[in-house]
C-alpha cells in the first residue's frame, strides 16, 4: 500500500530550516521566537523501543521501552506501561511505569501509584503514592542545589 501524496500549494508553506530560499518567496518579517516554556521534547510511544544514549533532550517522555543513559535533561517521564532501563540524571522524574537502573532527581521525584523504581534513587524531594514501588536504595540530596552560591555566616 502507498500514502497519498501531501498536498502541495499549502497556503503559506515554510522552507526546511538550512534550506535554500525558493525563487519568488518573501522571507518572514522577524524570526520565529521559541516559546520559552517550549523543550526540547523525545516522545518515545506505546509500541516502540530505543537504545542507546541520549543527549540533548530536555525532556524524555516514555512509554514504550528505553535502554539508554540520558544526561542532564530538565525532566523524565515515564508512563504507566513505560520502561527505562539505564540511569537518567535530570532535575525532576516522574514514574508512573518502571525505571531500572539509576534516577538522580535534583529536585523532585514522583513514584505514582503504578511506578515503581528497581536499583538507586537519589532525589531532594521524594513523593511516593500510595501504590508506588521502589526496590533498592534511595539516597537523599542534602548538598545546596548547584545553582545556589553558599551564603556567608550571619555575626551576632
Amino acid at each position: 500500500m502507498s500514502r497519498p501524496p501531501l498536498p502541495t500549494g499549502a497556503a503559506n508553506p515554510q522552507p526546511m530550516p538550512g534550506a535554500p530560499p525558493r525563487p519568488g518567496a518573501v522571507p518572514p518579517a522577524r524570526p520565529i521566537a521559541r516559546d520559552p516554556g517550549e523543550r526540547r521534547t523525545l516522545v518515545v510511544s506505546r509500541g516502540i523501543s530505543v537504545q542507546g544514549t541520549i543527549s540533548d533532550a530536555e525532556r524524555l517522555v516514555i512509554e514504550g521501552v528505553v535502554e539508554a543513559s540520558l544526561l542532564q535533561a530538565t525532566e523524565v517521564s515515564i508512563s504507566n506501561g513505560g520502561v527505562f532501563k539505564g540511569s537518567v540524571e535530570v532535575e525532576d522524574a516522574e514514574i508512573g511505569g518502571t525505571i531500572d537502573g539509576t534516577v538522580t532527581a535534583r529536585g523532585s521525584l514522583i513514584v505514582r501509584a503504578t511506578g515503581r523504581v528497581l536499583g538507586t534513587a537519589r532525589c531532594r524531594r521524594l513523593q511516593v503514592e500510595d501504590g508506588g514501588q521502589i526496590t533498592g536504595t534511595i539516597e537523599m540530596i542534602t548538598e545546596p542545589p548547584r545553582t545556589e552560591t553558599p551564603r556567608a555566616p550571619a555575626e551576632i
